[in-house]
């Protein structure tokens, strides 16, 4: 073979792999958005499990992930005619609308959108806060006496039906994945 053909192979892989360097480095220091999400769906979905237990608490029907005036809602409670959403942009464009429109952000607790809707809501003593403990143990289906094995158990049981590459949705697949560690936790 001749010199100048390995030569150049030689530097052709060399400069692949400087690339690629070049390319992980990058990557680590500026992070895509949707790496960025991941603290972001973690938030937003223990707030779907508090606004969810909230509103069953103060007996309002809802619907979840829901289209209202063309915009995609978080909770939707049709007898109020009022959307919850995490969307500023969706929040700004129902307000325009007759719907009556709720931005909450991914800190607030659940037990705080009473606050914000625009209807009386029952006081909630601090006994009666939003669990999201409980929560958990009913996303997998279990009380919340159950064991680690049975948590465990319910989890691989759950996740059949809810991974992606099984049909179910990521976002309820990361609900499950939360559910998961939070019960792990408080399991006897």
């Amino acid at each position: 073979m001749a010199d100048w053909l390995v030569l150049g192979l030689l530097l052709s892989v060399a400069t692949a792999v400087v690339i690629a360097g070049i390319f992980l480095v990058g990557a680590r220091l500026f992070p895509t958005p949707e790496a960025s999400k991941a603290s972001y769906v973690l938030g937003e979905s223990k707030r779907r499990v508090e606004i969810r237990q909230y509103l069953r608490s103060i007996g309002e029907e809802f619907a979840e992930d829901h289209f209202v005036e063309g915009q995609h809602v978080a909770f939707y409670l049709p007898e109020r005619d009022v959307a919850i959403t995490f969307d500023a942009r969706a929040f700004f464009r129902i307000e325009k609308s007759p719907t009556y429109g709720v931005l909450v952000e991914h800190e607030m607790p659940g037990i705080h959108l009473g606050d914000r809707l625009p209807f009386e809501t029952p006081e909630l003593d601090d006994g009666e806060d939003v669990d999201t403990t409980q929560a958990a143990f009913a996303i997998l289906g279990l009380s919340t006496g159950a064991t680690l094995s049975d948590v465990k158990s319910a989890y691989r049981d759950r996740v059949k039906d809810v991974h992606p590459d099984h049909g179910g949705s990521r976002e309820e697949f990361q609900r499950v994945r939360e559910a998961y560690t939070t019960a792990k936790k408080h399991a006897n």
